[in-house]
């Protein structure tokens, strides 16, 4: 992953989202959720816009969030809209949606409810946030989930736990985290407007009508609510965060049925989400520890449901941001994304094939793929400085596999073709059939952003070689490189067999034998028992022993007693067998630093999932299931409800490292839980 250039932020802009606050109303049934499991730990309340100290709860591509609030807040609401639109992410308000209830006495006494004198219980599912407050005399539930992409739905019910009635004065009321809006009132709407971004907000107040307005906050006119004894009063709330364009005529519908049918909407969402997680753990292998295993299969989809976006701006598909929770990641990147795709067709076809398109969006005349893509490029610039390694082919072979979508399958085909010889084309700076990670500016810092291992011991002494013009090349061939091109040759010949292209089934099996032959030879140093990096004439290894080494084994290019040496090393203890196994160096080099080194020790998830299948398809099978056992276990969290699943982690100590809830980690730790 590439951390790009960071920006000045500028002065904050927040918009409000559109927020319709609806009807109340009687009923006597009971909430949903309190008996939810929570895999993720949604519990913080913002201290300032850019708070990141908690995991935010989103669905359906939103481009909003929220979290629970934390133990010292006692307010009726859920902590946010934490916005994905401005400034890579603010807070709009701690708690734009605050139910203000004070109770009614005899003889009109009124005083405020002490919600410190209930008890609380909150938590996270894959559908929804809730919240139960219980006191004595009254039980408050509160559930929260996205209607649609551009709307959450808000029911409070306040419950009479008495036989006698209970008399309380309701009034909704928010105030936003900061001054830089421009609010106006419109009859019933509070129209909210930034100068940062296109998108507006409008808060809509129904049967609780509008009392004031300022420049930072609102408040509606109060409203008696008799509860009668053992019955609930009801009150709805959407927020709508939308850009234009979109069907306001559809959202408006949505949220005019919300009052009558808040369970029902509630009820598919949770049926939703049960049926994607249940389909992930039928894929659980019946012998694998993990057999059954809910809570794990949730917490990887869920973390996966949070970075998922809706097509907006300067996005024309939905996909996946890498991580919400890092202010830089809120983009499209092209290797990350074949990697989602691969796991998001376990449990969202669409998704995964719309995920694979974002990144072809920006395929050229030439067949570069751009390297990251953003919604606002006035934040930062779409990267054409370089591409990323050539992974689409298995994610397209992957998504058709499991979706056996012909149609799919015959809009990317060309497409791939295209990409796939761009490499030959602009990256073979000797044109021997080897090629090179590069840049299309000539800097040497984007050639490395271009193998994904941006600041890899492999790459300290590399230099930069003219091609042609906006096409320059390392002066070292890597294996991994072409071990990816090796087997997107395989995926290649195999989709053109089913297409029906019989003729380039055949050629490229062709280039695939030939290629294969090369890196069995030149990458291979008998010495060492490893795949290397080579100089550009091939002649002379890179020393370092690293990730890439193992990579012929996951592409089947290696001979098997190649492999049998590699695995040998990749199981030894000072190398790469450590705590969390695996690492992106082998640590017994100079350069490993397994703290905070990026790429220079580190265990990332796409690399030891390489690594694990590698070693199953040389039938090491037993070696596999343990380096798989101990990535779960020895990684911090990944086996705790509620703890993040981070980008990369500590292989001494398996401690979380960087960003949290990211993206390919848990892709990765799914297609490791279903074994695929």
């Amino acid at each position: 992953m590439t951390h790009p250039k960071s920006l000045a932020s500028g002065f904050l802009a927040i918009i409000v989202s559109a927020f319709s606050f609806l009807s109340c109303s009687v009923e006597s049934k009971k909430g949903i959720g309190e008996n939810a499991v929570a895999p993720l730990h949604y519990v913080g309340s913002p201290s300032h816009v850019t708070d990141r100290s908690m995991l935010m709860f989103s669905d359906r591509g939103a481009w909003f969030a929220y979290s629970l609030p934390d133990s010292t807040e006692t307010h009726l609401g859920f902590a946010g809209p934490f916005l994905m639109t401005q400034e890579n992410g603010v807070w709009a308000s701690a708690n734009l949606t605050q139910l203000l209830l004070e109770r009614v006495e005899l003889f009109g006494e009124r005083r405020p409810i002490d919600l410190n004198s209930f008890s609380v219980t909150q938590a996270g599912t894959a559908s929804h946030l809730f919240q139960n407050w219980t006191s004595e005399d009254l039980n408050i539930k509160l559930n929260l989930f996205f209607l649609s992409e551009a709307t959450a739905a808000i029911k409070v019910g306040v419950e009479n736990l008495t036989s006698n009635e209970i008399k309380l004065v309701a009034k909704w009321s928010g105030a936003l985290m900061n001054s830089n809006l421009t609010p106006s009132e419109l009859d019933t709407v509070i129209r909210v407007e930034s100068e940062k971004s296109d998108a507006v907000g409008d808060l809509t107040l129904m049967e609780f009508p509008i009392a004031s307005v300022d420049h930072t906050s609102y408040k509606t006119i109060e409203s008696l609510r008799v509860i009668p004894g053992n019955e609930t009063v009801n009150f709805y709330a959407t927020q709508s965060f939308y850009f234009p364009g979109h069907d306001l005529n559809r959202e408006l519908a949505l949220i005019n049925s919300v009052t009558e049918s808040y369970d029902e909407l509630l009820n598919q969402r949770i049926q939703e989400k049960t049926e994607q997680i249940e389909a992930l753990v039928s894929k659980i292998p019946a012998n694998s520890e993990f057999a059954g295993n809910e809570m794990l299969a949730a917490k990887l989809m869920l973390t996966l449901q949070n970075n998922w976006r809706q097509p907006a701006g300067g996005l024309y598909h939905q996909g996946l941001f890498p991580s919400y929770h890092y202010k830089w990641f809120n983009g499209f990147w092209s290797w990350d994304s074949w990697k989602h795709a691969v796991a998001l067709v376990h449990f969202n076809k669409e998704l995964a094939k719309d995920q694979i398109r974002a990144m072809y969006d920006f395929q050229n005349d030439l067949g570069f793929i751009a390297d990251v893509v953003y919604r606002d490029t006035t934040i930062e610039a779409n990267n054409y400085r370089d591409t990323k390694p050539p992974l689409s082919g298995w994610a397209i072979s992957e998504v058709f596999k499991h979706s056996q979508d012909t149609a799919f399958l015959q809009e990317l085909y060309p497409k791939l073709k295209k990409y796939h010889q761009w490499w030959y084309n602009y990256r073979d700076h000797d044109q021997d059939g080897l090629c090179e990670y590069g840049s299309t500016d000539g800097s040497l810092i984007a050639a490395k952003w271009e193998s994904g291992m941006d600041n890899a011991v492999r790459f300290d002494s590399s230099q930069i070689l003219f091609n042609t013009d906006s096409a320059w090349s390392l002066n070292q061939e890597s294996v991994d490189l072409n071990s990816y091109l090796y087997r997107e040759k395989v995926h290649l010949s195999v989709l053109a067999t089913i297409l029906g292209h019989e003729g380039d089934s055949q050629l490229y099996r062709k280039e695939a034998a030939s290629l294969a032959e090369k890196i069995q030879s030149q990458f291979w140093n008998e010495s060492t028992g490893w795949f290397h990096d080579t100089d550009i004439g091939g002649a002379n290894h890179i020393e370092a022993m690293g990730a890439e080494g193992w990579i012929p084994l996951w592409c089947k290019v290696a001979t098997s007693k190649q492999a049998a040496r590699v695995v040998q090393t990749m199981m030894d203890s000072t190398k790469f067998y450590t705590h969390l196994p695996f690492p992106t160096v082998s640590a017994d080099n100079s350069g490993f630093k397994p703290d905070g080194g990026y790429w220079r020790g580190p265990v990332w998830l796409d690399q030891a999932y390489f690594a694990v299948k590698g070693l199953q398809l040389y039938g090491y099978d037993e070696e596999a299931t343990e380096a798989a056992g101990k990535l779960f276990h020895n990684a911090e969290g990944v086996l705790q409800p509620g703890m993040p699943i981070r980008e990369n982690y500590n292989p001494t100590n398996g401690a979380g490292l960087e960003a949290k809830n990211f993206s390919w980690s848990a892709a990765h730790y799914l297609l490791l839980l279903i074994d695929e």
